[in-house]
C-alpha cells in the first residue's frame, strides 16, 4: 500500500498534465488559425463546376442552395443531383433555375442517389454533366458567402496542390440539443483538427467541401479505388497524397446549421460520428480520450488525491485545464458573433456527453473483440496411437 498510493498519485498528475497540455494547445491552435496571414484570391480564378447531391428537402434548403448560386466568380456551373422526379428537393432547384436564369444550372435525376452526403455513385453520375475541369463538391447542408468559390479554387493554380478542403462552424437553432451539437463541432471537433494542422498534419479532408481537378480524380482511379470505402473523402485524400500532391486546408470556413431536435437524435449522431472515426482510424480512436480535457482532468484530480504531497501541483494543472477550456469557449463565441455567456452553463454537459459517446463506442468495440476471440475455432488436439510395452 505505501507504494501503491504514490503510483496512483503520479498517474493522476500525468492525467492532469495531459489534459492541461491539450486544452492549452487547442486554444493556441484556434488563435493561430484565426490570426494567420490569409492569401488573397487569384484575380482570375478558374472556371469551376459545383456538384451538389440532394435527397429530400431539409430546413432552409433554399437559402443554402441559393448561397451557392450567388458567387462572385466569373464562370461556374452547378450540377444538382436528385433521386427521382418526385423528390421534393427538385422543387427548390426549379425555383433557383427560375430565379438565376442566366446561371448554368443542370439537374441529374439518378435513381441510385444515396443521400445529400456524397457517395461514389452520385459522384460518377454528376461528373457526366460537368463542363469544367475544376470540380467543387459541396454538401447541401452548408451556407457559403459570395467569395467561397474564388477562395477554394485559388490554391489549385499551384500544380502541386491536388485537393482543397475546408473546416466548418456549427450554427445552432434555438433548441437545446441543437446548441449542444454546435458546441461539439466548434469546441471539440474543429479545435482537434486545427491542433493536428498546427503540429504539421496536412491530411485532413472534409466531405462537406472538396475542390480538385478532373484529371486528378481520373488519375487516382476513383471508381475502383474508393468504391467500397466508408468515407470517400478520406480515401480520396490518401490517394491524392500518394500521387505526390498536397491537400490544402482552405482559409474559408463553412457554416452549417445544426438541427438536432431532441436528445435521442443528438446521441445517435455523435455515436455514429465516433463509430466512423473508429472505422477510419482505429489506433487514433483509442487515444481520443485525451481530447476530453475536462473529464480527463476530473479523473486526474481524483487519482492525485491519493498523494497529498502532490495537491498543489494537481490544483495548478486542474485550474490551467479549466481556464483554457473556458477561454476556448469564449473565443469561439466571439468568432461566431454569439453571446459569450448564453451557453456557459452547458459546458459540463457538453464535455461529459461527448466523452460518454466515445466511451460507449470504445467499450462496445472491446466487447465485440473479446466475443470474436471466444468464437474462434480452437486448434485441433493431436492424438497419437501408442502401444503398451
Amino acid at each position: 500500500m505505501p507504494i501503491v498510493q504514490p503510483l496512483i498519485g503520479c498517474l493522476g498528475i500525468a492525467c492532469l498534465a495531459v489534459a492541461a497540455s491539450y486544452a492549452v494547445l487547442s486554444l493556441i491552435a484556434l488563435i493561430v488559425w484565426q490570426t494567420r496571414d490569409v492569401p488573397r484570391s487569384s484575380p482570375r480564378p478558374p472556371a469551376v463546376t459545383v456538384l451538389v447531391p440532394l435527397c429530400r428537402t431539409r430546413a432552409n434548403l433554399y437559402e443554402r442552395l441559393r448561397s451557392l448560386c450567388r458567387q462572385n466568380h466569373p464562370e461556374y456551373q452547378i450540377v444538382f443531383g436528385v433521386r427521382d422526379l418526385t423528390d421534393p428537393a427538385l422543387l427548390v432547384v426549379k425555383r433557383l433555375i427560375t430565379e438565376f436564369h442566366s446561371l448554368a444550372i443542370d439537374v441529374v435525376v439518378n435513381p441510385q442517389q444515396h443521400a445529400s452526403r456524397l457517395r461514389l455513385a452520385d459522384l460518377i453520375v454528376l461528373l457526366s454533366r460537368a463542363r469544367h475541369d475544376v470540380l467543387t463538391v459541396a454538401d447541401s447542408n452548408i451556407i457559403v458567402g459570395h467569395d467561397y468559390l474564388a477562395t477554394v479554387t485559388s490554391p489549385l493554380l499551384n500544380q502541386n496542390v491536388g485537393l482543397v478542403t475546408c473546416i466548418f462552424r456549427g450554427v445552432p437553432t434555438q433548441r437545446l440539443c441543437s446548441r449542444l451539437s454546435a458546441m461539439a463541432m466548434n469546441e471539440w471537433y474543429v479545435p482537434a483538427v486545427l491542433l493536428v494542422w498546427l503540429l504539421g498534419y496536412r491530411s485532413y479532408v472534409s466531405c462537406h467541401s472538396l475542390c480538385l481537378r478532373r484529371h486528378t480524380l481520373e488519375a487516382v482511379g476513383a471508381q475502383k479505388a474508393i468504391a467500397s470505402h466508408i468515407a470517400i473523402e478520406h480515401r480520396l485524400g490518401k490517394l491524392i497524397r500518394n500521387l505526390g500532391q498536397r491537400v490544402v486546408l482552405s482559409p474559408y470556413v463553412l457554416t452549417m446549421q445544426r438541427h438536432e431536435s431532441n436528445l435521442q437524435s443528438l446521441v445517435r449522431h455523435e455515436v455514429r460520428w465516433m463509430r466512423t472515426i473508429a472505422a477510419l482510424r482505429p489506433r487514433s480512436f483509442r487515444l481520443l480520450f485525451v481530447t476530453f480535457c475536462v473529464p480527463l482532468a476530473l479523473i486526474g484530480a481524483a487519482l492525485s488525491a491519493a498523494q497529498p504531497s502532490l495537491s498543489a501541483l494537481a490544483e495548478a494543472l486542474f485550474q490551467i485545464t479549466v481556464l483554457a477550456r473556458l477561454a476556448l469557449h469564449f473565443v469561439n463565441r466571439l468568432l461566431g458573433e454569439r453571446p459569450g455567456v448564453r451557453e456557459f452553463w452547458l459546458l459540463p454537459v457538453r464535455d461529459l456527453l461527448i466523452c460518454w459517446a466515445w466511451s460507449r463506442v470504445f467499450f462496445a468495440l472491446r466487447a465485440n473483440s473479446v466475443a470474436a476471440m471466444k468464437t474462434l475455432p480452437r486448434a485441433p488436439t493431436a492424438t497419437f496411437p501408442f502401444r503398451r510395452g
